[in-house]
Parts: structure tokens; C-alpha cells; sequence
């Protein structure tokens, strides 16, 4: 990708690409490494339905970022959306999430942050195979980095996370590997963590590869 940003609204994403090197805002390399990790800071205020959080910088080390915001709410709501709530009482209609993601050619990283979920609250929270539907079934399994292989967070991408009293929180996985092309297409929160639980809500993500 160029240096260039892109800006795409749709159903209630917003969604920016572009290369990356760690300067102006966007996404700086880390570590390498596989586990995931979650705080219970603030989030910040984020973007979220029609807002243009563009960010972007010279591509010095060959990486890409993307970032991708949505707002919730119920499947067949008036005004579409990618970031579907299946479960009001868990994840409210207008809670918001976004999704990070960088590579460079030693380390990719997914990353989220949400805001105005339950506070002091477990989450589980993974990316998966298929875009979001009205049928929770529909965003498909974990995606995997070896197929059929250990269900854990090396060889998949869990962002399970604690939401603050404010109801926010996030979470950052790191691996070595990244995504083959069209296989990540979304991420599932789950109203339980560990790999299992109900899914509760779902946004579909387009991950670069």
C-alpha cells in the first residue's frame, strides 16, 4: 500500500487503511511473541458511526495498519450496521468497538478497544472466519492458524479482555504469523472468556493478509 489512507463508511463503520512506520498516529510495532493481553484503561473517546479518524504515515518499514470502528446494534436495526448485539443486556445498542491491526515483516498484531459495555465485566473475544449475520452461527469458527490444531491463543487470535467501571476495555494479541487472504473476516465477543461462551455480539472486519 501507499502512504496514502483510505476512508470507506459503511453501515455504521468507519474504516481507515494504509502503510505504516509508527509516526503520526498510527500503529507502532511491538514485540514479537503470541499472547494476548487486556487492560481496564480507557479507551479514549475513538471514532465511531460517520466520524473520518484518519490516521496514516510514510511506509519506511514495509508494514500496513487498518483500523476499523463500528457502533452496535440488534440485527434488522432501522440503520445497518457491521457491529451486530445479539445480547442487549451484555452489549448495548450504541456501545461502541474498534479493531487495529498492523504487520510488518517480522510481527502482526490485532488490537481492540470498546466502550459502554457492562462494567466490571469478563469478556471473551475472537477473530473469526465469516462476516457477522443475523445468526450469531454465521461469522463461522475461530480462525486458525494451523487448521484443525490447538484451540488456544498461539495458533489463534483471542483479544479476551475486563471492561473498567466505565464499562470499557481492551486487549492486544500479538503472533509471528499473519492472516492467508480472505480467510479473518470478522470478531466474535463472547459473554464468557477462555475459548468458549455464548456470542454475544459480532463486527465484521475486512483484515488485510
Amino acid at each position: 500500500m501507499g502512504a496514502a489512507a483510505l476512508l470507506m463508511l459503511t453501515g455504521g463503520a468507519t474504516i481507515a487503511h494504509g502503510a505504516a512506520d509508527g509516526t503520526d498516529g498510527a500503529p507502532a510495532p511491538g514485540g514479537g511473541g503470541h499472547a494476548a493481553h487486556s487492560t481496564g484503561a480507557d479507551p479514549g473517546t475513538g471514532t465511531g458511526a460517520g466520524e473520518a479518524g484518519l490516521v496514516g504515515g510514510a511506509s519506511r518499514s514495509g508494514g500496513f495498519w487498518m483500523r476499523a470502528d463500528g457502533v452496535f446494534s440488534p440485527p434488522g436495526s432501522f440503520v445497518p450496521s457491521d457491529a451486530l448485539t445479539y445480547d442487549t443486556a451484555l452489549v448495548p445498542a450504541a456501545a461502541r468497538i474498534e479493531i487495529t491491526q498492523y504487520a510488518d515483516r517480522i510481527s502482526h498484531r490485532v488490537g481492540t478497544r470498546l466502550r459502554g459495555l457492562v462494567p466490571n465485566r469478563a469478556y471473551g473475544m475472537h477473530v473469526h472466519t465469516s462476516p457477522c449475520a443475523a445468526d450469531p452461527a454465521s461469522a463461522g469458527p475461530h480462525y486458525q492458524h494451523r487448521l484443525s490444531a490447538t484451540a488456544d491463543p498461539v495458533n489463534e487470535v483471542w483479544l479476551d479482555f475486563r471492561t473498567d467501571r466505565n464499562g470499557n476495555g481492551e486487549a492486544e494479541a500479538r503472533h509471528e504469523w499473519g492472516f492467508r487472504d480472505g480467510g479473518a473476516r470478522s470478531v466474535i465477543v463472547h459473554d464468557a472468556q477462555d475459548g468458549a461462551g455464548k456470542r454475544v455480539a459480532c463486527f465484521t472486519v475486512p483484515f488485510s493478509s
